[in-house]
């Protein structure tokens, strides 16, 4: 065990009576020893069950002959973040996330982990850590959210954020915003839509990291509590067997999840999460490999934000589980993998029906033929940008407009609930990349108020920042290269005409070569927005975005 070299020997007395100083036993030493990563806090609401989910995890590892042990993990609520500085510190906190949990592991010589996330970065932030560690392993999540009611009708965190642009246009009267503030989010659990932390949950599921029911199971159900008990018992087994997770995280997987993110509509940030976690792996996962994926991948699910079902419904239609035997219909995925519970994807996927076609569409008719989300390029993004093209409106997906060009997130706010940001027009929000935000702030208040006051099928966004799961409309991110470093996107000018071909993964701002390299030699590197702190340190080691924004050193 690789616990021993803290509890085996004379010289690792003085580590026992450490040992015996957290009143461990000597029954318990002889057993070993798991970490049971926690993220509980009480200011995420998809954490404030996760005591209940860790207690679980105990019983189930101690059920099975292993000594738990509990050690924390850091999350922020990007809800709460968005739309002030607290954005800057969201994507940041997935490297932290990996780093402390990597230290923690190492320095006391865990000999399996499970980790129990639930929000956005926190899930990536563990999965690459998990790559990194390489114990035994399991993921269980603290679950979504049930979704809100509001007058009769399903509602969820993206629905209020566009009932704040629907009352600045006179939609919406005070009493009415209030009672979205009310409803929306009636439970504790992750946001109720396909947002990005159900996004990671479930591709933690088709990634074989954690359990059946994983990423769909609602917080508030007892059913996830089983969940956790039986994630307990299943790393144990991995332990005894020594399935470790780059055995199950290999390029088949990734190629899963990336073909399964397209079936499911997920988030745009999975495409800056997956080659993260991939790149932990030991594995090159080059998006440009996404829309081949997508060009033979139909989208099945349209959940919020992009239609009217949430988690909870997925879970009821059969989960993801369902959703993956479908696509296994089309041959698209490998059903040879390894996963935590000791068999193949292929065996853990066999029967699992879909139950509600209306929930998961059957493969003969899905919302699209092409997947969820699209890679685009051009002059404007030669390296890449990513749009989630299943929840753009028909009459967007090709689109010229006149350039409205902003250099941080606040002025593009303070323009469209101005009223100056009128159909036909693409706003430009640029110096906000993991560089120049730093810290690649989500763009869901600018999003949401465009969609909130009835733009959403008129105006595009395009920005070097990235998008909330809860944005919709064509809206473009992760532009590569970003504007700090002199990406095309730092040259666009007021009025430019900007053409965008979704269907054809076209980005180009129509504007000659000569005069693009006459605003180059013009262009002058901006100031750092931020000189101290961990923010200084993220903007002078990031990445760019299309290689996942990992920190590297230079």
């Amino acid at each position: 065990m690789k616990s021993d070299s803290v509890k085996k020997g004379m010289q690792q007395a003085p580590h026992r009576s450490l040992f015996h100083a957290l009143g461990m036993t000597e029954e318990e030493m002889e057993k070993p020893l798991i970490g049971i990563v926690s993220s509980y806090n009480e200011i995420v609401p998809g954490h404030m069950n996760l005591d209940k989910i860790v207690d679980a995890v105990k019983l189930g590892v101690a059920m099975a002959g292993g000594t738990p042990v509990m050690v924390p993990a850091i999350a922020v609520c990007d809800g709460i973040a968005m739309g002030h500085i607290g954005m800057k510190y969201s994507l940041v906190t997935r490297d932290l996330v990996a780093d402390s949990t990597e230290c923690l592991a190492m320095a006391h010589a865990f000999d399996a982990l499970v980790m129990v996330p639930n929000c956005d970065k926190n899930v990536p932030g563990l999965l690459m850590a998990a790559a990194r560690i390489n114990v035994p392993t399991v993921f269980v999540s603290g679950g979504p959210m049930l979704a809100g009611r509001v007058q009769g009708h399903k509602t969820s965190l993206s629905s209020m954020f566009e009932a704040v642009g629907s009352y600045a246009v006179g939609k919406l009267s005070e009493e009415e915003v209030k009672e979205y503030e009310n409803k929306a989010c009636p439970t504790c659990g992750s946001c109720s839509g396909m947002y990005t932390a159900n996004s990671m949950n479930c591709l933690t599921e088709v990634l074989g990291m954690g359990l059946k029911g994983n990423g769909t199971i609602p917080a508030v159900y007892s059913e996830r509590i089983k969940l956790a008990k039986h994630a307990g018992m299943a790393v144990m087994e991995m332990f005894k067997k020594n399935i470790c997770p780059r055995d199950i995280m290999n390029e088949k997987a990734f190629r899963n999840a990336l073909t399964m993110d397209m079936a499911l509509g997920c988030s745009t940030n999975s495409m800056l999460h997956l080659p993260a976690i991939a790149h932990e792996a030991g594995v090159d996962l080059n998006l440009e490999i996404a829309n081949e994926i997508s060009s033979k991948t139909p989208n099945l699910c349209h959940l919020a934000p992009a239609g009217s079902t949430y988690m909870e419904d997925l879970n009821e239609a059969g989960g993801i589980y369902a959703v993956m035997n479908e696509i296994a219909k089309l041959g698209l995925l490998d059903l040879t993998c390894m996963t935590v519970t000791g068999k193949t994807v292929g065996e853990n996927i066999k029967g699992c029906i879909n139950k509600d076609p209306e929930v998961i569409r059957p493969v003969e008719q899905p919302y699209s033929k092409t997947g969820g989300i699209a890679i685009l390029k051009g002059n404007l993004a030669p390296d890449s940008a990513v749009v989630k093209r299943s929840a753009v409106v028909k009459e967007m997906l090709k689109h010229e407009g006149p350039a409205r060009v902003f250099d941080c997130e606040e002025d593009a706010i303070e323009a469209i609930k101005g009223g100056k940001i009128v159909a036909g027009d693409v706003v430009v929000i640029r110096y906000e990349g993991p560089k120049g935000g730093p810290g690649m702030r989500e763009m869901l208040n600018p999003t949401s108020a465009i969609a909130g006051m009835g733009l959403g099928s008129s105006v595009a966004l395009i920005t070097d920042g990235r998008f909330s799961g809860a944005s919709r409309g064509a809206s473009i991110g992760h532009a590569c290269p970003e504007a700090a470093v002199g990406g095309p996107i730092a040259l666009v000018e007021e009025g430019d005409i900007i053409s965008i071909d979704i269907d054809n993964h076209g980005l180009n701002v129509k504007v000659s070569e000569e005069e693009m390299a006459e605003r180059r030699k013009k262009w002058q590197p901006r100031q750092p927005k931020v000189t101290t702190g961990y923010l200084a340190r993220y903007a002078a080691m990031a990445a760019p975005a299309c290689r996942g924004a990992i920190l590297e050193l230079k």
